[in-house]
C-alpha cells in the first residue's frame, strides 16, 4: 500500500474524476487516496450500480453524472474500453475547451484528461486537430489482472510498472509533467513512445497472451466434455496459463477489434513458430526440439 511518506508534498489536483470505477480506474482511486493525491475523487459509471458498488467499496467520494464530473475535475481519467473512449474523448475535449475559454486567470490549472486504455491509434486519431489536443495525455499502466468490476479493484496494483506515456509531443507540457507525477506518485516508471509502437508492442506482450488463453481454455473445455478428469491433472503451469481467459469479454472484444491489424501479424507469427514445434514434435525430432526450447530460454534475459 502507498504510505502518506510516499506522497507529494501537496496534492496532486483538489477534484480528480474517474470515468469508469473498474479494474483500473478503481485501483487508481484507492492509491490516489491513500496517497493523498486529492481533496475529492469523483465517479462516474454506464452502469448505475457500478458507481453504487464503487462509492459503497470507498473507491469514492461522490458518484455524479458525466456532465458534474466534466464539470468540476482538474484531472480527468478516462478509464473504459478504447471504442468507447475515442467515441468520448472528443466529448470531453470539448467541454474543456469550453471551461478553459470562460474561466478567468484565478481558474488556472487548466483541466487535463488521461485515458488508460491498451490501444492508442483509434484514440489519439479520433482526437487528431482538436484545438484542445493538448490537454489530453495517450497513457497506459501496464498493469492489471483478469478481473473487473469496482470490486476487483485493489491496492498498488501499479506499483514497479511501466506507466507508458505516448506521443507526448502532442501533449502540453504542463499535462504531461503532472501525468508524470501522477505516475511517480503510483510507483511507476514512465516509458514514452509514439503510440503505433505502442499498439504494435501491446499486441506482442498482452493481446495475443490473452487470445492464447481464451483458446487454451475452450481446447480444454471441450476436451473436459468427455473426460471429467482432466481438471484433477491441472497444476500450476496449466493455472498460469489459462488464467487470463477468466478476462472479460466487453473489455477485450473492443481491444482485439481496435488493435485487429497489429494483432493479426502477431498471431500470424506465432503460428508459425507453432508450426515449428509441432514439426519437430511429429519428426520426434529431439535436437530440433532442443534448439526451439533453448531458443526460448533467452526469455530470462527479459523476464527475471
Amino acid at each position: 500500500m502507498i504510505s502518506s511518506e510516499d506522497a507529494p508534498a501537496f496534492p496532486l489536483c483538489a477534484t480528480i474524476g474517474i470515468i469508469g470505477t473498474g479494474l483500473i480506474g478503481g485501483s487508481m482511486a484507492l492509491d490516489i487516496r491513500h496517497a493523498g493525491l486529492s481533496s475529492a475523487l469523483l465517479g462516474t459509471n454506464r452502469r448505475p450500480e457500478s458507481s453504487a458498488e464503487a462509492l459503497r467499496l470507498g473507491l469514492i467520494d461522490r458518484a455524479v453524472s458525466l456532465e458534474e464530473l466534466l464539470c468540476e475535475s482538474e484531472l480527468i481519467l478516462l478509464c473504459i474500453p478504447a471504442g468507447a473512449a475515442a467515441k468520448m474523448l472528443p466529448g470531453i475535449l470539448d467541454r474543456i475547451g469550453e471551461r478553459i475559454r470562460s474561466a478567468s486567470a484565478s481558474d488556472r490549472p487548466q483541466p487535463v484528461v488521461l485515458d488508460v486504455c491498451s490501444v492508442k491509434g483509434v484514440i489519439v486519431d479520433a482526437v487528431k486537430g482538436h484545438p484542445f489536443r493538448g490537454r489530453y495525455v495517450a497513457g497506459h499502466p501496464m498493469s492489471g489482472t483478469e478481473y473487473s468490476g469496482p470490486s476487483a479493484a485493489r491496492e498498488d496494483l501499479f506499483r514497479g510498472k511501466a506507466g507508458i506515456l505516448c506521443d507526448a509531443e502532442d501533449s502540453d507540457a504542463d499535462a504531461v509533467a503532472l501525468v508524470e507525477r501522477l505516475y511517480d506518485a503510483l510507483g511507476m516508471r514512465t516509458v514514452r513512445m509514439d503510440s503505433a509502437s505502442h499498439d504494435v508492442h501491446t499486441a506482442y506482450v498482452s493481446h495475443l497472451s490473452h487470445v492464447l488463453s481464451f483458446a487454451l481454455a475452450l481446447t480444454v473445455l471441450e476436451k473436459e466434455k468427455d473426460d471429467k478428469h482432466i481438471f484433477d491433472l491441472a497444476s500450476g503451469g496449466f493455472s498460469s496459463t489459462v488464467r487470463l481467459a477468466k478476462s472479460n469479454a466487453d473489455m477485450w472484444v473492443p481491444v482485439f477489434s481496435q488493435n485487429r491489424k497489429n494483432l493479426l501479424g502477431v498471431m500470424d507469427a506465432y503460428l508459425a513458430r507453432l508450426q515449428e514445434f509441432r514439426s519437430a514434435v511429429e519428426a520426434d525430432d529431439a535436437d530440433a526440439m532442443r534448439s526451439l526450447i533453448e531458443a526460448a530460454n533467452k526469455i530470462r534475459r527479459i523476464i527475471k
